[in-house]
C-alpha cells in the first residue's frame, strides 16, 4: 500500500519563532513508520519543514493533530478523501473529541494506536477501514520500537535526539488532557533495556525525555538512573514539583547527568492550582525545590499559567517577582486553556464561560473563556507583558546562574531561543536546524 502519514502545520504564539514548529519531528508518524511492514510504502510529511506537494491518491492518510491544528488536519482530510483516499485520524484532539473528529474522516484512532496499527493496515488494504479504533488499556509498552529516524530528512530539526520512556501520567488535572474520557490514564513505562538501546542508536551523549512526567514511576527511575550514570550523559526532562520531596532522587539525577528540568509550577496561589485539582503543588515548596535544583545546578523551566479562577490582575507583577527572585533560569507562560473534552471545558461551558470556540485559538495564547477575577483583555496583555519583562535584557541579568556551568545553555535560550529567536530561527529554516542544536549542544556541554 501507498501510506502517507502527515503533520499539520502548527500555529505560533506571539513569543514563539520558527523553532517551535522546527523543534523535533512528530515522534508518534515515526513510531508508526517503525510499525509499518516494509512491503508498504510510507511517507511522512511535516507541514512544518514543506508544504503537502500533491493530493494525490493513497491507500491510507493518517493525520495526528492536536486542538489548534484540528482545522488544518480537516482540510488536508477533504483534500484526500475527494481522490479517494481513505483517511484516518490519530493524536490528542481525536482521541479527546472524537464525535467532532469523525465528522471529517473515514475513521478515527483513539488513544496509542500501536495496539491497532497492524489491524488499520489490513482494514485499510481489504477496503473496511472501522469507524473507531481504541487503543487498548493494556497496551503492551514492550511493543513500542524505535521511532524510524530514517524516514525523515533530520536536518531540519533541532532535536532527533528525543526519546520517550513512558506514556500517561499519574496525575488527572483538572485543565490536562489527561481528564478526558477517551485518555487511557495508566502510567506505563517502558521496559528498561529497550530505553537503553534506543538512546545508544542516537550516537548522541545528549538526550531530551520528553515524558509527560518523567517521575511517574520512582522504583524504575531509580534502576534507570543506576544504568545511565556510567553513560556520561547529558539530559533534560519534564517532571511534576514532586521532585523536591525525594532529595536523595534529586542527587541521582544530577550525578546521572541531568541539567535542566521542564517544572509545572503553574501558580504560586494554592488556591489557584487546587482549584483544578492540581494536588500535587504545594507552593509553600516551591523555593526549597528551586533552591535544591541550583544546589545541584540543575536549570529550570518554569511552566506558569496564568486565568485561574483566584488570579486577579495582580498575579503578573507577583509571579514576575518570585521568578526573579528565585533566579529561574527560563519560563514558559500560558493563558489558561480549556481543552474540549477536558473536565475544566465541561466545567466552564456549564457556567456559560466559553465565548470563543475557534479551535485555532485554543493554543494558550488567547482568552476563549471569560475569567472570573479580570477581564479579557487584564489577562490578555498581562500574559503578553510578562514574556516581555521576563526576557527583558535587565531581568535576563538579574536572573543570571550562580553556577558557572549554566552561563552558556542559559544565555543560548534567554536570548538565542526567546529574546532574539525569530531573527535566529530563519537560519535554520535553510535545512540548518540540527546544525544549530549540534552547535548550541556544543556550546554548552561539550558534547555533540
Amino acid at each position: 500500500m501507498k501510506i502517507k502519514l502527515i503533520a499539520p502545520r502548527m500555529s505560533l504564539r506571539p513569543m514563539d519563532s520558527e523553532f517551535k514548529r522546527l523543534m523535533t519531528p512528530s515522534i508518534a508518524l515515526l513510531v508508526l513508520a517503525a510499525l509499518t511492514p516494509d512491503e508498504h510504502e510510507v511517507e511522512i510529511i511535516d507541514e512544518n519543514v514543506s508544504p503537502i506537494k500533491n493530493y494525490d491518491s493513497a491507500d491510507l492518510v493518517g493525520i495526528t493533530s492536536n486542538v489548534d491544528t484540528f482545522d488544518r488536519a480537516r482540510a488536508i482530510s477533504a483534500r484526500f478523501m475527494k481522490t479517494g483516499s481513505p483517511v484516518i485520524f490519530g493524536g490528542i484532539f481525536p482521541s479527546s473529541c472524537p464525535d467532532i473528529a469523525q465528522q471529517y474522516c473515514n475513521s478515527v484512532c483513539i488513544g496509542d494506536a500501536e495496539s491497532n496499527w497492524a489491524t488499520i493496515l489490513a482494514d485499510a488494504a481489504g477496503r473496511r477501514l472501522q469507524k473507531r479504533y481504541i487503543g487498548r488499556r493494556e497496551l503492551n509498552v514492550d511493543l513500542i520500537p524505535r521511532p524510524k529516524w530514517e524516514a525523515i530528512d533530520k536536518k531540519n530539526y533541532l532535536y532527533t535526539n528525543v526519546v520517550t520512556t513512558s506514556r500517561g501520567c499519574i496525575h488527572t488535572c483538572e485543565f490536562c488532557y489527561n481528564s478526558c474520557e477517551y485518555i487511557v490514564r495508566e502510567y506505563r513505562r517502558r521496559p528498561l533495556v529497550s530505553v537503553i538501546r534506543e538512546i545508544e542508536r542516537l550516537e548522541t551523549k545528549q538526550v531530551l525525555f520528553v515524558d509527560d512526567n518523567f517521575l511517574g514511576d520512582p522504583k524504575w527511575l531509580n534502576e534507570f538512573l543506576a544504568v545511565i550514570t556510567p553513560l556520561n550523559l547529558t539530559w533534560h526532562a519534564a517532571v511534576s514539583v514532586e521532585i523536591g520531596r525525594s532529595l536523595p532522587l534529586m542527587d541521582k539525577m544530577a550525578r546521572a547527568g541531568c541539567r535542566s528540568l521542564f517544572i509545572g509550577f503553574e501558580s504560586i496561589n494554592q488556591s489557584s492550582v487546587t482549584g483544578v485539582r492540581k494536588r500535587q503543588n504545594h507552593v509553600s515548596e516551591y523555593e526549597t525545590t528551586i533552591r535544591e535544583l541550583h544546589d545541584r545546578q540543575i536549570m529550570i523551566n518554569a511552566s506558569m499559567v496564568f486565568g485561574f479562577d483566584h488570579d486577579d490582575a495582580g498575579v503578573f507583577d507577583a509571579t514576575l517577582q518570585w521568578l526573579l527572585l528565585n533566579r529561574v533560569e527560563t519560563m514558559t507562560a500560558h493563558i489558561l486553556t480549556p481543552y474540549p473534552g477536558t473536565k475544566l471545558y465541561a466545567r466552564l461551558e456549564a457556567e456559560g464561560r466559553i465565548i470563543d470556540k475557534d479551535l485555532t485559538h485554543y493554543n494558550t495564547a488567547h482568552v476563549v473563556f471569560q475569567p472570573a477575577l479580570m477581564s479579557r483583555e487584564e489577562l490578555l496583555n498581562g500574559y503578553l507583558k510578562i514574556y516581555d519583562r521576563f526576557y527583558s535584557l535587565k531581568n535576563i541579568g538579574r536572573r543570571f546562574p550562580r553556577a558557572r556551568e549554566q552561563w552558556i545553555p542559559f544565555i543560548l535560550f534567554n536570548l538565542g531561543y526567546r529574546k532574539f529567536g525569530s531573527a535566529i530561527s530563519r537560519i535554520g529554516k535553510f535545512g540548518l536546524m540540527q546544525f544549530i542544536g549540534k552547535a548550541a549542544r556544543k556550546l554548552s556541554y561539550g558534547i555533540d
